[in-house]
C-alpha cells in the first residue's frame, strides 16, 4: 500500500509551512492517482484552495470535504491512527478478564502476588468495562468516518477528542464512581514505574512488562493527542513529513524506546536493593531495544543511500539481538518449564483442565509462538514501518496475545517462588523449636 515517493506541491500553503523544507510522502503513487485528469483537477483544487486560505503560517487548514475525499486513503489512516491505541488496549482488558478468570479457577492467589485489596476487580467487572470500551469506541470511529464522508468536517474532528477527553477524565475522577480503588491502584502503578524511588513489587514489574507491549499503543496516543492540540485532526496540515507530527518528530522514538527505560531503571533498582546480577542481564536485555528503535528513525534524518547501506543492516542486527535475548529471557528466566501448565489444572472440571493440563503441545505451542512473535516484535519498534498501518495493527494484535499467554506462566512462576519461599519460612520457624524441645528435655531413655 505504502512505497515509492511522492512529491507533494511544495507551492500550496495547506500542504507546506513557510520555511521549511521539501517534503515527500511516504504513501504510494497510487494512493493519490497519477492520471493526467486527476493530477490536473487535484492542482485546480489545490488553487481554489490556496486563493481562500489563511495565512501561511496557519497551524490547521480545513480544506473542502470534496478535497478531503480525494485523500481518502490517508484520512482512513488518520482515523485508525486515533482510534486503533483505543481497540487494542480493549482488546487487552478483555484477554486480562481470561486471565483472572483462569486464575480464580486454579489454585493461584493472584491478589496476594499482586497485593490487591478485597475490593479488587474481578474478571465479570473487567468484562463489564471491556464490553464498554468495545461499544463506545467503534461507535464513536463510526461516527468520526461517517460525518467525514458527509461533509461535516468539524463533527467528525470533534469525535476523538471528545472520547480521548471522556477517558481521561474517567481516569482522573476523583470520586467513588466507576471502581475508584482499582483506578487510583492503576494511576499510582504507573507513577511508581514513571520514577522507581521506591522498592520495585512484583505489580510495577508487571505493568511495566505490558508496557513494553504497548509502546507502538503509547507512541499512536502521542501522535493522536499532538494533532489534536495542534488542531490537525481532519485537517492535511499534518500530511507534511516534517510537520510538528510528521515523519521526522523526534517525541515518536522517545515514546517507543519509553517503557523499556522504564523497565532498565527498574531492574537497576532491582540489583541496588538484591545486589543480584541477574537484574543487570534483564536490564541489558531491555536495552537492546533502544538501538532498533533509533536506528529506524535514522531513516527520516539521513540520506536514502546511508539508510539503505549503513544503518538498515545496523537496524536489522539490532533486531535479531533483541528477538534472541528477550525470547531467551522469556523462556529461561520469566518461566518455570517444572511447572509450565499446572496453572491448567483446575480446582474443578473443567473443558480447559483436560484440553491443556498436561499436553506436551502447550510446550511447543508456547515455545514456538513466542519466539515467533518475539520476531515480529521488532516490526511494531520501527518507525520508518509505521504507514503500513493494517499489517501494524495486526501484528500489534498478535503481540497482545503473546502476552496475554506470557502472563499465564510468568504469574504462575511467581506464584511458585512465594509458595516455596513461605514453606521454607516454616520449616526454618519449626525446626529450631523441635531442637530446643530435645535439649531442654531432661528425662532421657536410651
Amino acid at each position: 500500500m505504502f512505497g515509492s515517493p511522492v512529491a507533494v506541491p511544495s507551492y500550496s500553503p495547506h500542504l507546506r509551512r513557510s520555511g521549511s523544507r521539501p517534503v515527500f510522502s511516504d504513501l504510494g503513487s497510487s494512493e493519490l492517482g497519477k492520471s493526467t485528469e486527476e493530477h490536473y483537477q487535484h492542482q485546480l483544487e489545490l488553487n481554489e484552495m490556496k486563493s481562500g486560505s489563511s495565512p501561511l503560517h496557519a497551524t490547521a487548514i480545513m480544506p473542502s470535504p470534496v478535497f478531503l475525499w480525494r485523500f481518502k486513503d490517508l484520512f482512513l489512516y488518520e482515523a485508525f491512527l486515533y482510534y486503533n491505541p483505543l481497540l487494542l488496549v480493549t482488546l487487552m482488558v478483555w484477554l486480562w478478564g481470561v486471565n483472572l478468570w483462569v486464575f480464580a479457577q486454579s489454585t493461584i492467589n493472584y491478589a496476594k502476588i499482586f497485593d490487591l485489596d478485597q475490593d479488587h476487580l474481578t474478571h465479570r467487572e473487567i468484562w463489564k468495562c471491556a464490553t464498554w470500551m468495545a461499544i463506545i469506541v467503534p461507535t464513536s470511529m463510526t461516527a468520526y468516518l461517517y460525518l467525514y464522508s458527509h461533509g461535516e468536517v468539524s463533527l467528525a474532528a470533534s469525535q476523538p477528542v471528545l472520547l480521548y477527553a471522556a477517558v481521561m477524565m474517567i481516569l482522573i475522577f476523583p470520586f467513588e464512581i466507576f471502581f475508584l480503588s482499582s483506578r487510583y491502584f492503576f494511576l499510582r502503578t504507573l507513577w511508581r514505574i514513571i520514577l522507581p524511588l521506591q522498592a520495585i513489587t512484583f505489580s510495577d514489574f508487571f505493568l511495566a512488562d505490558i508496557l513494553t507491549s504497548m509502546s507502538k499503543v503509547l507512541s499512536d496516543l502521542e501522535r493522536s493527542v499532538c494533532r489534536m492540540v495542534n488542531r490537525q485532526v481532519a485537517t492535511i496540515a499534518w500530511f507534511e513529513a516534517d510537520s510538528v507530527c510528521g515523519s521526522h518528530s523526534i517525541a515518536i522514538p522517545l515514546v517507543l524506546v519509553f517503557p523499556y527505560m522504564c523497565r532498565f531503571f527498574q531492574c537497576l533498582r532491582q540489583y541496588k536493593d538484591t545486589k543480584e546480577k541477574t537484574a543487570l542481564l534483564n536490564a541489558l536485555k531491555y536495552s537492546t531495544a533502544v538501538p532498533v528503535i533509533f536506528l529506524s528513525a535514522l531513516k527520516y534524518h539521513v540520506l536514502p543511500d546511508s539508510w539503505t547501506n549503513i544503518y538498515r543492516p545496523l537496524w536489522l542486527l539490532s533486531s535479531v539481538i533483541n528477538s534472541l535475548y528477550s525470547f531467551y529471557w522469556d523462556v529461561t528466566r520469566d518461566w518455570d518449564l517444572s511447572g509450565f501448565s499446572r496453572i491448567f489444572k483446575f480446582s474443578k472440571p473443567h473443558m480447559c483442565t483436560s484440553l491443556l493440563y498436561g499436553r506436551s503441545w502447550v510446550y511447543f505451542w508456547v515455545i514456538g509462538s513466542n519466539l515467533i512473535l518475539r520476531c515480529t516484535w521488532t516490526y511494531k519498534l520501527s518507525a520508518h514501518l509505521r504507514h503500513n498501518y493494517m499489517t501494524l495493527f495486526t501484528i500489534m494484535a498478535l503481540e497482545i496475545l503473546r502476552r496475554f499467554q506470557w502472563i499465564f506462566f510468568r504469574v504462575e512462576n511467581e506464584w511458585n517462588k512465594m509458595v516455596k519461599a513461605g514453606m521454607e519460612i516454616s520449616m526454618s520457624d519449626h525446626i529450631p523449636k523441635e531442637e530446643e524441645k530435645l535439649l531442654g528435655s531432661t528425662n532421657h531413655t536410651v
